[in-house]
């Protein structure tokens, strides 16, 4: 037998799962030396069992293994052929995108190792002996042998077109990809007639940037040019939704090409376009018979943030909505608030239960930059979303518009990976890299993207790669930071020119065809243009809110019959038989039983549960979301019962009866800014649904700011865009140190303006119970606006929160609370105490150890936005000799309402009535760290507020 350590053996040329085969053939071998393959069991009866560890072997040995890409036997045969040849067909599939055709600017270095027939040992002959099944199983019929096969996969895999999916794990959906991409099934086989109107649109894209460029020399635009592609892409998304009587199709892009997509995706008319350059009034171009609608703001917004929503329909009379959601210049905060929009337009909410939801309805499509793309972390975060259950939206179709740069930003300063789409591989989605420059390959790229998310309810990418021919907008000079791109985009032509000169090669047009196009595009948009008025002096530079808006909302009733709630209460407590509901847990909830007929206290989450069981009872869906709300972050809701010994789930507020609309309420994932956006957009798509929102504690808020500031506080002043959308975040100081204490409801309040939100701090159960109902009844009215609740923590469960039942039928939302039992004797009150949610119950609670107090009054502000202006005046108006108005907080001086509220209290002062301050001084951190010294400073200010000076 041959020494082991003899490198000439055979065994050294194997390893990995060629190794392993030879070892279970030698084990076959031994059992039946006859059983196995002839030149096998020469080899084994020459050189014994095969070496299971890699001898030691020089350095100079050890890097050409490590470089080679596969490795033969030294006396290959046609079995060790035939797994060359495989392994090369597979190489091809997984790195074939290394090598392919898809930067238009210039014929990179490609990686072709992986690809060469010389790295496996094979030849041409070799390959020819080989069946094509064993290579590529789906070719077409023009493939004969493997030869023809692996020249095959080559072509596909390193054209203009190029695909990554061997990230995607799932096999079904791995084989459906080859037999797609291999056949070429997915390809279109386009008509001339197909090709001139492609053309058309391609002089059309280019054309109005052309327009624009000529006519508002320097105005911003951020042109589609080097992109153009990206319209007839989104016409063929569009085509093939409704072909398949898909009823919304939702998009959200940032600028880049944005009005370009305005104009020819939605239907945006050009004179509308030419408007907003010209400053000039825009809304009479609206078509009249409302194919094209748009929402304006009182003080608007500037041309590229805005969107639009049209109507088409196909020739079964099949309507389709095409919706460009608004976006603001924060790139892509706008996906999450696609994905809201299009998962309400999915959801059937007028049953009982969880909404019926229907993935084939609608879907969205979220146009990226491609250096945002991998940048921006909602991205990360959106697709986080794509496949859990409250958020799925059975899958996006996800475009890089990908012009290799960033702002100046050059890629390899902007990503640390090889593509800008290399991010969305952890979530296990294909990606498609297509050349720009191809717009028929472009077209095809959006014809299998629309098939495997139909097929499969997932997300894909398009990596659509071209270049951006003038600066990131049109008043930069881009040769100045990146002059050997600009080099070369100087000379480049446009993807129009290299369609037309290939249709004109083809024999498809003629050159004077090609100009008389452009003629007509042009004279089209002249003609638009001179439509446009240019006085400037009609546009309103007032821009006062509509009068709803300015307004105080309506009083709105939203007691409820005792009887009506005592029968609900008692439903949520009837669980059935085979329920088995964690012991502890059932003794809390069974607490409840009974409280309306003993008139019994109330506590938050009971009064929550009341509140949300009347909606559904009045009609109105309810969806809540965020960080552990089925249960709540203090343990307090516990909307959705576990069974202890199944694990099964079940919700009683589906059981109530009389209950005529949808209630889910879903644990999100560790996000803040894509659910907050989500939740905003399924409000804003579905308004008469009660949309909320659970921080897990308030302070969490600061990571979805930018919903707040781009959004949810400005987005009908800006777009016209409505919304009741309710944000709950816990607030209060129990020493729990700076992240946990403030929900920075200063932030709100600065933000707080021409009524556009309500901000409540509040301090019973009762005043909750009617502030959601009094939302849920105005969501369908003008004067509906989003609602900020600063909710308790420690609060949830003290018993002077909670309200005795009668409150919850004969009362209704007061934004101005005065303390029980003082200020009877108005003569004697010369302090009024003014604070708002839980230092008024700690205050309250002292109260009670202490006497003589007749010369104190406490009053809370439950509503702090809009200010109760009327309410507080009357209040203060009732005593005379009140010497001091003092407003008391938690927060530090610096943070909190006191900003706010100082000087609207010196406003409503008496003359000569001293305004102040009592709190923490003006701090960097909102809170103290320590629990000790938490306690001593909550100790002075309550002492401070409740001790008369002498």
């Amino acid at each position: 037998m041959a020494n082991q350590t003899n490198y000439a053996q055979p065994w050294s040329q194997f390893y990995g799962p060629n190794l392993g085969y030879v070892i279970e053939m030698y084990e076959q071998y031994l059992d039946d030396p006859n059983s196995v393959d002839p030149e096998l069991k020469q080899l084994f009866e020459q050189w014994g069992a095969p070496l299971l560890e890699e001898p030691v072997s020089s350095e100079a040995e050890e890097a050409t293994k490590t470089h080679q890409t596969f490795r033969l036997p030294e006396t290959p045969t046609v079995f060790s052929k035939l797994v060359a040849a495989v392994k090369l067909a597979d190489n091809i599939r997984h790195y074939g995108h290394l090598a392919a055709d898809t930067n238009p600017l210039v014929k990179e270095e490609k990686t072709l190792r992986r690809l060469e027939l010389e790295e496996y040992d094979l030849t041409e002959d070799d390959l020819k002996r080989i069946p094509v099944a064993f290579l590529c199983p789906h070719a077409p019929a023009h493939v004969k042998n493997g030869w023809d096969a692996i020249l095959h996969l080559r072509k596909i895999y390193t054209d203009k077109i190029a695909f990554e999916f061997s990230q995607v794990h799932n096999l079904e959906e791995r084989n459906w990809l080859i037999q797609q991409i291999e056949s070429g099934a997915y390809y279109p086989s386009l008509a001339n007639k197909e090709r001139v109107a492609l053309l058309r649109r391609l002089t059309e894209v280019e054309g109005f940037e052309k327009f624009i460029h000529r006519t508002f020399v320097g105005q911003k635009r951020f042109s589609i040019e080097g992109l153009d592609a990206m319209v007839p892409l989104l016409d063929e998304l569009v085509r093939q939704a409704i072909e398949h009587e898909v009823d919304a199709v939702n998009i959200g892009m940032a600028h880049r090409g944005r009005l370009n997509v305005l104009a020819h995706v939605l239907g945006k008319p050009y004179e509308m376009i030419f408007a907003e350059f010209q400053h000039a009034e825009s809304k009479n171009f609206i078509p009249s018979e409302g194919a094209v609608s748009i929402t304006y703001g009182w003080t608007g917004d500037v041309k590229y943030h805005l969107g639009a929503a049209r109507r088409l329909r196909n020739q079964n009379a099949h309507t389709m909505r095409i919706t460009l959601a608004n976006n603001p210049s924060h790139l892509e905060v706008v996906n999450p608030v696609v994905l809201g929009y299009t998962r309400a337009a999915q959801e059937d909410r007028a049953n009982p239960g969880v909404p019926a939801q229907n993935t084939d309805a609608s879907f969205a499509i979220l146009i990226h930059g491609d250096a945002a793309f991998p940048g921006q972390g909602i991205v990360a975060e959106t697709f986080n979303l794509s496949q859990l259950r409250g958020y799925t939206t059975g899958g996006t179709i996800h475009i890089i518009a990908n012009n290799m740069i960033g702002f100046t930003t050059e890629s390899h300063d902007s990503r640390s990976t090889t593509y800008a789409s290399d991010m969305a591989k952890g979530f296990e989605v294909p990606v498609v890299h297509v050349n720009a420059d191809d717009p028929e390959a472009c077209l095809a790229a959006a014809c299998l993207a629309f098939a495997y998310r139909q097929r499969f309810k997932k997300d894909v990418v398009i990596d659509l790669i071209g270049y951006r021919r003038f600066g990131h907008n049109e008043m930069d000079e881009p040769m100045a930071t990146n002059p050997m791109m600009y080099q070369l985009i100087s000379q480049h032509p446009t993807v129009r020119q290299w369609y037309a000169q290939k249709l004109v090669e083809k024999g498809i047009l003629t050159e004077q065809e090609v100009e008389e196009m452009e003629h007509e595009v042009a004279e089209r948009l002249k003609i638009a243009y001179e439509r446009v008025p240019k006085n400037e002096d009609e546009l309103d530079f007032i821009m006062d809110p509509p009068k709803p808006v300015v307004d105080r909302l309506p009083e709105v009733k939203t007691g409820v019959a005792k009887d009506v709630l005592h029968r609900i209460n008692e439903e949520l407590l009837q669980f059935p038989a085979d329920l088995h509901v964690f012991t502890k847990l059932e003794r809390i909830l069974k607490r409840r039983s009974g409280v309306f007929a003993e008139n019994g206290n109330i506590d938050w989450a009971h009064a929550e549960t009341l509140a949300f069981a009347t909606i559904l009872q009045d009609g109105v869906p309810i969806r809540l979301t965020g960080q552990d709300s089925q249960r709540g972050t203090f343990a307090q809701r516990h909307l959705v019962l576990h069974d202890v010994k199944t694990g099964k789930e079940y919700v009683p507020l589906h059981h109530i009866s009389g209950a005529k609309a949808s209630f889910v309420v879903y644990n999100s994932p560790l996000t803040e800014a894509a659910v907050l956006g989500y939740e905003y957009g399924y409000n804003v798509y579905a308004p008469e649904t009660l949309v909320l929102w659970e921080a897990q504690f308030g302070d969490f808020a600061n990571m979805a700011q930018v919903m707040f500031d781009q959004f949810i506080s400005s987005g009908r002043a800006k777009w016209g865009q409505k919304s009741g959308l309710v944000m709950l975040l816990p607030h209060g100081y129990e020493g729990q140190g700076p992240e946990h204490s403030s929900g920075r409801v200063e932030r709100f309040l600065q933000l707080a303006a021409e009524n556009n939100w309500t901000v409540a701090n509040l301090s019973t159960s009762a005043q909750y119970f009617h502030i959601l109902r009094r939302q849920a009844a105005l969501l369908q009215k003008e004067e509906v606006r989003p609602l900020i609740i600063m909710t308790p923590k420690s609060l949830l469960r003290h018993p002077l929160a909670s309200s005795d039942a009668d409150a919850f039928v004969n009362g209704s939302f007061s934004p101005v609370l005065e303390q029980p039992g003082l200020g009877t004797d108005a003569g004697k009150v010369e302090r009024i105490v003014f604070g708002t949610g839980k230092l008024m119950i700690d205050l309250a609670e002292q109260l009670n150890k202490m006497e003589g107090l007749d010369w104190l009054h406490i009053v809370r502000i439950e509503e702090l936005y809009p200010f109760p202006e009327e309410a507080l005046k009357g209040i203060i108006a009732r005593y005379p000799n009140v010497k001091e108005i003092v407003w008391v907080q938690e927060e530090p001086k610096n943070m909190g309402a006191w900003t706010y509220m100082e000087p609207r209290l010196r406003a409503l002062a008496p003359a000569g009535v001293d305004v102040s301050y009592i709190g923490r001084r003006r701090r960097a951190s909102p809170a103290e760290g320590d629990p000790v010294v938490h306690r001593k400073e909550q100790e002075r200010i309550i002492r401070c507020a409740l001790t008369k000076h002498e």
